[in-house]
């Protein structure tokens, strides 16, 4: 096998080089750990971006994607197949009824999902086609995604914008009224801001953008790309919000990515059944969408959280990570806040730290992720044991000591 400078001297040489990757080859994964090509061994509290929701190659996911593999592969979305129907099937049971498309990505998803709230805006010879989106988001680097993410620095270089997106302030009422017209098709917002900061909204604030959708007719989507999957201590975190009657505040549509396919490439737009029935033939399309092997993997994935309790383990650690962050003495003069629900936490760093933060904590066994230059963002495997993620905790905790 090559030795790590000769694998990274390829890597650089034959990779395009849009991510700043870390000078690190990993090899191999089991659990929450991971394994370098030197063979250093890491807790990982990053899972892939969220993506790994049950750690690396677990068993039952494993055996999934095998038993499906010598099954069927792909035949194209002329067909109906089994894995999608029952995945599907699986999603309704913990969201609200609903209705599937499946894709490869979260922002190939939230794509369907604007792409849908225009159409459902134009029925009936309406003239609905903006869509609104807060400030500190993110959904996708498609190029009407980065028109709907809240960051200019997402859409530099890549302009004229696509048009029809706007931006307002998370969390200010006022100003999200304030821009809706005639033409307002939707409005598109993450329960917990992921690429933001992990940033959360006033108690009272989604059941508004809510009542507000309800009385002018605009459809309401959450992204749940990295807050589904029971990652906030929840099956979906909109259902952590609810409004005056104390029922759960249920969007129009809801999309999925990232931990929905544990790893492999799986999207999903879901949609009440009113709204889904105006996708009709040769409206939208994904030709690898749904592929048999990876909605096996999603379902399985589904089963494995129900049948392990994975929900309340994951609201369970994370009030414990909380509470003991927010207490620890050596972070008192460090850090400004912790915040997050379940297994996706933020820490607000006082100070935006050096560079090489991230790779400071590597060096502790520690994979950790830094957003919006001052917030370490913690999203481990929702399946962690207690051990490795309180030993997790105590490598970031050093890391975060060390900085000046």
């Amino acid at each position: 096998m090559p030795n790590t400078p000769d694998i990274l001297q390829d890597g650089k040489k034959y990779l395009i080089g849009n991510y700043a990757r870390l000078p690190v080859v990993m090899t191999r994964g089991e659990g929450a750990r991971l394994w370098d090509s030197d063979g250093k061994e890491y807790l990982d509290l990053f899972a892939g971006f969220g993506g790994c929701i049950l750690g690396h190659c677990h068993a039952d996911l494993i055996r999934a994607a095998t038993e499906q593999a010598k099954e069927l592969w792909h035949v194209g979305n002329t067909f109906y197949t089994t894995p999608q129907i029952e995945f599907a099937k699986a999603i309704g049971r913990h969201a609200f009824e609903g209705q599937a498309f499946f894709c490869h990505s979260g922002a190939e998803s939230n794509e369907a999902a604007c792409k849908l709230a225009r159409l459902r805006g134009q029925q009936g010879g309406g003239k609905k086609w903006k869509i609104i989106s807060l400030h500190k988001s993110f959904h996708g680097r498609t190029l009407a995604m980065i028109a709907a993410t809240g960051n200019p620095a997402y859409r530099a270089g890549f302009g004229p914008e696509v048009p029809g997106f706007i931006n307002v302030d998370g969390g200010d009422f006022a100003k999200l009224e304030a821009a809706v017209d005639d033409e307002t098709a939707g409005v598109i917002m993450e329960p917990i801001q992921g690429e933001g900061g992990i940033n959360v909204y006033p108690a009272d604030y989604p059941a508004k953008v809510r009542d507000l959708c309800d009385r002018r007719g605009i459809t309401l989507i959450f992204d749940e790309v990295w807050t589904g999957c029971g990652r906030t201590g929840k099956w979906f975190a909109h259902q952590h919000f609810t409004g005056d009657s104390g029922s759960v505040v249920t969007p129009d549509i809801m999309t999925l990515g990232k931990a929905v396919g544990g790893g492999l490439p799986v999207g999903v737009m879901w949609a009440r059944p009113d709204v889904a029935k105006l996708l009709v033939p040769g409206t939208h399309g994904c030709t690898l969408g749904g592929n048999p092997i990876c909605m096996a993997v999603a379902r399985m994935i589904f089963d494995v959280i129900e049948r392990d309790g994975l929900v309340r383990h994951a609201e369970t650690l994370g009030n414990r990570a909380v509470a003991r962050l927010r207490d620890e003495k050596k972070l008192r003069d460090k850090i400004t806040e912790v915040r997050g629900r379940g297994l996706m936490l933020g820490i607000e760093l006082k100070n935006a730290p050096p560079a090489g933060f991230v790779e400071r904590g590597l060096a502790r066994g520690v994979v950790l992720n830094l957003t919006a230059k001052n917030v370490v963002r913690l999203a481990p495997a929702i399946n962690i044991s207690g051990n490795d993620w309180e030993t997790g905790l105590d490598r970031v905790i050093d890391t975060i000591a060390a900085e000046q």
